[in-house]
Parts: structure tokens; C-alpha cells; sequence
């Protein structure tokens, strides 16, 4: 593969988005190893680490394949790897194919459990691309493609589930919601030209914006409630004070008459709630085993 489709390929499947979920996937595993009394493994991490890259990967070219009549017909999607030629219809199946089996050999080598839920984790990943046809909640369908990945995690260390890690799963669903109800608003008119389903096209996109605020106020209570649930130190709830910072300050780029900075609140914004959530809690982990 020259390296020009490798490019294409990975702008395909939006490779870098990646820090979206997998910092939440990795708090749950290290949670999980606090749990029993130690840490992840190197091996264990880079198994989670190729799952999560794998399903997401899988996922992303299902919805291009999925989208593509409506990726041409839609100005700000048309020039898509898949729209645009660059990649055949038959490459992305195959892709998919290897993404899927990158995620069944990472969750085999975990524990038996990580690998019987695989190819349930890809049906909701897949089902995921359809969504938009009909029901105006597939936000929250896409949020919870990416919540569960704290709960795989957590799988892929003990082989079982604490109910307490559903918590951050629901924050995570709500928090990926959020922010693509706000992606969303972007495509209201397309929308209703294609016949296709959201929250904006549902409520108009002033609303849109008060029920994403919403979404991301319970995801901070939610995390304070983990944080809670699981006795962490300061440096947790200081993550938290960052994450309710950062998500404050995205709301404030987006507004019912200017989406012009949407990708900045999107893409740039939503890259530090994770990773930096992922670093105060790791620093919350290591203060209490001292």
C-alpha cells in the first residue's frame, strides 16, 4: 500500500479522532487493575489498545459504506474517500473485514469473555450506521458505541463486570452525544432534504445546542458519582473541574447563528476532555496506592 493510501485511508477512518474513547477505555482497565490490586500489563494495555483501534476503525468504514449516496449528495461530505473515488467500494469492505479480525484476535488473547462479546461489540458498532434512517436519537446510539468501551476494558482485565463501571459508560455516551448532536447541527437543512433523522433537524438547532449543554451537565455529575463511587483522590476530582472547564468552553464556540469554529469545538476541544481526564485520573491512582 503506497503511503498515499495509507493517508487516504486513515483520513477515511478519521484515525487520529482515536483519543475520543480510547483514554476513557484505558481508565476503565486501569480502574479495573486498582480493583484486584495492581496494574495493567503492558501486553493487556496494547491488547485494549488494538480492540479499541480495531472497532473503531471497522466501525468508521462501515458508516463511509454505509453513507456513501449521502456523502455525495452532501457539499461538505462529498469530497470523502469513498464519494470521491480515492478508495473503491470493494477496498472498504475488505478493510473492514481486517479491522473486525484486528478486534476478535485482541479480545481472543485477552480472556474468554472479551472474545464472545466481539462480535457483539461489531453489531452495535454497525447497527450504529443505520440509526440515522430513523429515529433522531442516534446520538445516542453513537455515544453508546463508544461508552461501552470503558466496560470492554474492565472485561478485558478481570474476565467479569463491576455495575460500577456503567457509570462511566453512560458519561461517555452521553459526552460523545453531546458533541455530535452539536457535529449535527451543521447538516440540519441536508438533513431534511435527505430525509434523514436528528436532534437538530427535530428541534432546531438553538435547542439542539440548550440539549447538548444538558447531555454534558450529567456527564460531569456522572463522573463526579464514579469518582465518588470508587474513594479517588483529589487528583480525580481535578480532572473532573478540567473536563467541566474544557466542555464549558466548547459550548461557548458554538452558537445558534455562528458554527463557524464547530470544528474547533470538535475536534481540538473534545481531544484535551479526554486525554486530560485520562492523565488526572491515572495521577488519582497512583496517589493512593503510595
Amino acid at each position: 500500500m503506497t503511503k498515499t493510501r495509507i493517508r487516504t485511508v486513515l483520513e477515511m477512518i478519521k484515525f487520529e479522532h482515536s483519543v475520543f474513547a480510547l483514554p476513557f477505555a484505558l481508565v476503565g482497565a486501569l480502574l479495573a487493575a486498582r480493583d484486584g490490586g495492581g496494574l495493567p500489563s503492558w501486553r493487556q494495555v496494547l491488547c485494549i489498545v488494538a480492540a479499541m483501534v480495531g472497532a473503531r476503525s471497522a466501525a468508521m468504514t462501515m458508516n463511509r459504506i454505509a453513507d456513501i449516496e449521502y456523502d455525495r449528495r452532501n457539499p461538505r461530505t462529498a469530497n470523502r474517500a469513498l464519494p470521491a473515488g480515492e478508495l473503491s467500494i470493494g477496498f472498504a469492505w475488505a478493510f473492514t473485514a481486517v479491522a473486525s479480525a484486528v478486534l476478535v484476535i485482541a479480545a481472543w488473547q485477552l480472556n474468554r469473555l472479551a472474545l464472545e462479546l466481539s462480535p457483539v461489540a461489531l453489531a452495535i458498532l454497525f447497527f450504529y450506521s443505520y440509526t440515522k434512517r430513523f429515529t433522531a436519537w442516534s446520538h445516542f446510539v453513537l455515544g453508546f458505541c463508544l461508552g461501552i468501551s470503558p466496560a470492554a476494558a474492565w472485561i478485558a482485565i478481570r474476565g467479569s463486570l463491576d455495575l460500577r463501571m456503567l457509570i462511566l459508560c453512560a458519561a461517555v455516551t452521553l459526552w460523545v452525544g453531546g458533541f455530535d448532536v452539536l457535529y449535527a447541527c451543521q447538516d440540519v437543512e441536508f438533513d431534511k432534504s435527505a430525509g434523514l433523522y436528528s436532534i437538530p433537524k427535530k428541534l432546531g438547532i438553538a435547542k439542539a445546542l440548550v440539549f447538548a449543554r444538558a447531555m454534558h451537565v450529567v456527564m460531569v455529575a456522572l463522573l463526579a458519582w464514579l469518582a465518588w463511587s470508587f474513594h479517588l483522590a483529589w487528583p480525580a476530582w481535578a480532572g473532573i473541574a478540567v473536563v467541566a472547564a474544557l466542555l464549558a468552553y466548547e459550548h461557548s464556540l458554538v452558537k445558534p447563528n455562528d458554527l463557524s469554529k464547530m470544528n474547533a469545538a470538535f475536534f481540538a476541544v473534545n481531544g484535551y476532555v479526554s486525554l486530560l481526564f485520562l492523565v488526572f485520573w491515572v495521577v488519582a491512582v497512583i496517589v493512593a496506592r503510595r
